[in-house]
């Protein structure tokens, strides 16, 4: 009855004859549906707290800034304040009640049909809302590597709580270091899409509500109640159904269902932040423990895709952009890597008594081609097998194998590929290259 005595001080005339609850976020607000003798209906909402009130008077200059025109195209309705009155220094707004009511999101989904189609238009239209709807309200206005850069600070800012799995934080950020996955034209979102903010009239869609968070930006943000709901084949539908609204100037965006993905997990961190940071436990234990689910289901099943590629593994260096290592060399001039041993005393000149080998060479020597060896070597043609065990034969496999090193390599390899392969600089590592001493000559 406190809210229908608020109705009546912000509502001249009005005389409420009855009042029922109203579905709302009982952490932010205080809601009822006042009912007066004339019939009509009104929806009070009141703050609980100076963050919750900063909410309703943004959605009062957002929908100041829907003008008759506006509202006329919109494939829906958009509520309208109809007075407000100040308690303890917090303004409670009474809104024109409209048509419809809220559904849970199983049933929304069952429902399908008709119903997907019109969910898809709506996003449709608020997602070409003009630009000065936002603008004209002072709200957030972010290009897309802006509001991926905001992601990862948030990301940033949860990860210092503790309490998120190491496996969803390197999960998130890899998709949010994934250049191509932002790479989308931003537009007017509603930023608190949900079940709970649609009403719906004899199964069709006809009012949308909760414009607190009205913005330019990505629009997977209004899909991602949709993506977490579990019923693909729903969301597909709407999905559909908003790209046929957006029409041909609209080019489609094939990762938006990987980021609204990416978006609703996210918002579990979201929420666990804001338990912590309101010294609410009951809130931040509900959102860890829903991490703790998603963990599982990651862990166990890999989760939704929200990646547009598969990480592979690292790609191997080639000649054109060798890989030095401390103790090799790469004749740039060449089409080749070799690994050159200098002597200790003169590192810098190297003379014919040098050994080189080539990544070329142990291929050639794969081959087993003597000829194709000796033309791309600089050993000498007549070297005697004892002496090259002398100069060039690598240890003994620490294993017991006598299989010298090079011989190793795979026997596909053709002795034409002068690639270098981390395969061919470890096997050049390994051989047990000396410098042939005075003595030995």
């Amino acid at each position: 009855m406190e809210l229908a005595a608020l109705a009546s001080a912000a509502i001249p005339d009005l005389s409420p004859t009855g009042v029922v609850g109203s579905p709302d976020d009982p952490r932010d607000f205080s809601a009822a549906v006042v009912f007066d003798r004339q019939g009509s209906r009104w929806r009070v909402r009141s703050p609980l707290h100076e963050e919750a009130a900063m909410r309703l008077e943004t959605e009062l200059q957002v929908l100041s800034g829907f003008s008759p025109a506006i509202r006329a195209a919109l494939p829906f309705r958009v509520p309208s304040v109809a007075g407000a009155v100040r308690r303890d220094g917090m303004r409670t707004f009474v809104y024109h009640d409209m048509p419809g009511q809220e559904m849970e999101l199983e049933d929304l989904t069952e429902l399908g049909g008709k119903t997907s189609e019109d969910i898809g238009r709506v996003i449709a239209a608020i997602h070409a809302l003009p630009a000065a709807v936002v603008e004209n309200a002072d709200l957030p206005v972010y290009t897309a590597d802006q509001f991926r850069q905001r992601r990862l600070n948030e990301l940033d800012q949860a990860a210092t709580t503790g309490r998120i799995p190491a496996v969803l934080l390197r999960r998130w950020e890899n998709a949010l270091e994934e250049m191509e996955l932002w790479d989308f034209t931003p537009v007017v979102a509603h930023g608190d899409l949900h079940e709970d903010n649609l009403l719906l009239d004899q199964r069709r869609l006809v009012s949308v509500t909760g414009w607190t968070d009205l913005h330019i930006g990505d629009p997977a943000e209004d899909f991602a109640w949709l993506a977490s709901s579990g019923d693909h084949e729903f969301t597909d539908a709407v999905v559909e159904a908003y790209w046929q609204h957006r029409g041909t100037t609209a080019a489609r965006d094939e990762h938006l269902l990987r980021r609204a993905v990416l978006a609703a997990e996210f918002a579990l961190a979201q929420w666990l932040v804001r338990g912590i940071s309101s010294d609410d436990e009951e809130m931040a234990a509900e959102a860890e423990a829903m991490l703790h689910e998603l963990q599982d289901d990651v862990e166990s099943h890999g989760g939704q895709e929200i990646s547009a590629t598969i990480p592979g593994p690292r790609s191997v260096p080639t000649a054109e952009e060798p890989h030095l290592e401390s103790d090799s060399d790469v004749d740039a001039d060449a089409d080749e890597t070799v690994a050159v041993v200098p002597d200790a005393d003169d590192a810098d000149d190297a003379d014919d008594d040098d050994v080189v080998i080539t990544d070329r060479e142990i291929a050639d020597r794969e081959t087993a081609d003597p000829e194709t060896a000796d033309s791309e070597t600089d050993e000498p043609e007549d070297l005697a097998p004892e002496d090259d065990a002398a100069e060039g034969t690598p240890p003994a496999d620490p294993s017991g194998d006598d299989t010298p090193a090079e011989d190793t390599l795979s026997e596909d390899t053709p002795a034409e590929d002068t690639s270098t392969t981390a395969l061919d600089l470890d096997e050049i590592h390994q051989l047990d290259v000396h410098r042939k001493s005075d003595s030995s000559s």
